[in-house]
């Protein structure tokens, strides 16, 4: 990647005051869980018409056991999705019980979301739930009157939640070593993951979709940006506002605002990409919408760290005469600290409570990058297939990514449900089970209308649509869902997931 000079901010800049630092800490905040809320609520919509699975020819299966309900069979018909497309196993938490319902449970499928259970759980198998990720900065060189006579390196080691406000904090880590100005480069080490560099557009043609974000080494703000529109009603704008700040990006102070209605304001602004330097609006903002906030991936995800990194840097008053680039620690440094990760165990609840892909995949990886030194995707496959092996046993899925944002993955409901099995038999069953949304109450799964109470793991793709968790009855059992729609129409099919959820509910 070339390396990027640090310009003046175009546009819009602010120092950061004691009022100003205390605003961006608390909205901050905020905006991280917007941002994850807003991707998700992207998986969710867009899937219908942008993100396709390959299926396999459904085929009967030998191993079913009792029919489908009678409510569940009524909304397939309503929708036009055959009996065998749906593949369902219902059974104990316990292994080797026989399965209270078993229908299509042996077609492997493309599971879609439901694969990130399958890294999660090897996660907090192999690695624990205290495990945290360790982003290491070093310095090569004096600092002599708040000068660094030097290179500042920042070493990635894989975090998937290295957002806006946390990069916040990094830097002012350094500038509490009093270091206000850095003679040298700023030098960026992504070495822990051996990744190709990933189109985009490859899945499903929306390159500005944050879902679509490449795992990195040093994965910045899930490579998104944050823009925040504010209605001034004495100016008849809405102010733009943009985090994280972007080193020689321009983009408008204000946008006009309109009368129109709220239903695509996206649409109405008339949004620019095509310059990753100069975000454009050509429209107006509809004024009825009060304060909005729109996550965008990068138009240029490479070189999203590096302007992120050096425009929060000028944005703490920071001064930097040489570059920010890419490059490698020198071998006979050693970090003077370290910024850690949230653990593991919450981790895992943005993964499966928001779906979060990146982060899923950025696990993925950290699976082979912990043994090995260096994470990839074939390494961590064989680290997956050697742990289902040893730990679940049975039919082996097809493993690609961890996050079910593919057409290659594949496995059956009744290995999910052994998969459940062993999660809950597990020391860790605890984490995982916190980690699933809570059906009408949040996550994915907030809006379901199923009335069971019921831990679920969510999974959407544009043929796909899918449930898998622990649903309560109302006798105190727990019984492990697996509910998997294969078909053009899966999504119109949904009432069939919530009637499964229920009728599970009711079993004694």
């Amino acid at each position: 990647m070339t390396a990027l000079h640090l310009p003046s901010l175009h546009g819009p800049t602010s120092r950061v005051s004691p009022t100003r630092g205390a605003w961006l800490r608390k909205s901050l905040t905020r905006a991280c869980m917007l941002a994850v809320l807003c991707v998700l609520a992207w998986q969710a919509h867009a899937a219908p018409s942008s993100k396709a699975a390959r299926t396999d020819p459904p085929k009967h299966t030998d191993g079913d056991i009792g029919q489908l309900p009678a409510e569940v069979q009524a909304a397939l018909q309503r929708a036009k999705v055959p009996a065998e497309n749906f593949h369902v196993m219902v059974v104990d938490t316990h292994s080797g019980s026989t399965p209270r319902l078993s229908h299509q449970a042996q077609v492997r499928v493309n599971p879609a979301s439901l694969m990130k259970l399958a890294t999660t759980t090897a996660a907090l198998d192999t690695l624990g739930p205290a495990f945290v990720w360790r982003t290491p900065v070093y310095v090569d060189g004096p600092v002599r009157d708040g000068v660094l006579q030097g290179n500042l390196y920042i070493k990635g080691s894989g975090d998937p939640r290295l957002v806006v406000e946390r990069l916040w904090l990094l830097m002012r880590r350094i500038q509490g070593l009093g270091i206000q100005k850095i003679q040298g480069d700023i030098v960026l080490d992504r070495s822990a993951f051996d990744v190709p560099v990933r189109d985009a557009a490859s899945f499903d043609g929306e390159p500005l979709r944050p879902y679509n974000a490449a795992p990195d080494a040093l994965l910045i703000n899930f490579k998104s940006l944050l823009i925040q529109f504010v209605p001034d009603r004495a100016a008849n704008v809405a102010r733009v506002h943009i985090e994280p700040p972007l080193a020689g990006v321009q983009f408008p102070a204000a946008v006009p605002m309109s009368t129109g209605d709220c239903s695509d304001y996206r649409t109405a602004l008339r949004a620019d990409w095509s310059d990753p330097t100069r975000i454009r609006f050509a429209g107006n903002f509809p004024a009825v919408c009060g304060e909005r906030m729109w996550p965008i991936a990068y138009a240029a995800p490479m070189q999203f760290a590096p302007r992120a990194i050096a425009g929060m840097w000028q944005q703490l008053g920071g001064q930097l005469s040489g570059q920010v680039r890419d490059g490698s620690v020198p071998t006979h440094l050693q970090p003077i600290f370290n910024i850690e990760s949230a653990t593991l165990a919450e981790t895992i609840r943005d993964i499966n409570k928001f779906s979060n892909n990146v982060m899923a995949q950025q696990l993925f990886l950290t699976l082979s990058q912990q043994p090995r030194g260096v994470g990839s995707f074939d390494a961590s496959r064989e680290v997956m297939q050697r742990w289902w092996r040893e730990r679940v046993g049975g039919d082996m899925p097809t493993f690609d990514n961890g996050s079910g944002l593919s057409r290659e993955e594949r496995i059956s409901a009744q290995a999910l449900a052994r998969l459940l099995q062993v999660a809950w038999a597990s020391p860790h069953m605890s984490e995982l089970m916190s980690s699933l949304p809570v059906t009408g109450l949040d996550g994915t799964m907030k809006r379901s209308k199923a009335q069971a109470s019921a831990h679920l793991k969510t999974g959407s793709l544009r043929d796909v649509a899918g449930v898998a968790g622990y649903v309560d009855t109302e006798s105190g059992k727990r019984w492990v869902v697996v509910a998997i729609l294969h078909h053009a129409n899966a999504h119109a099919a949904r009432p069939a997931l919530d009637a499964m959820i229920d009728w599970a509910g009711k079993q004694p």
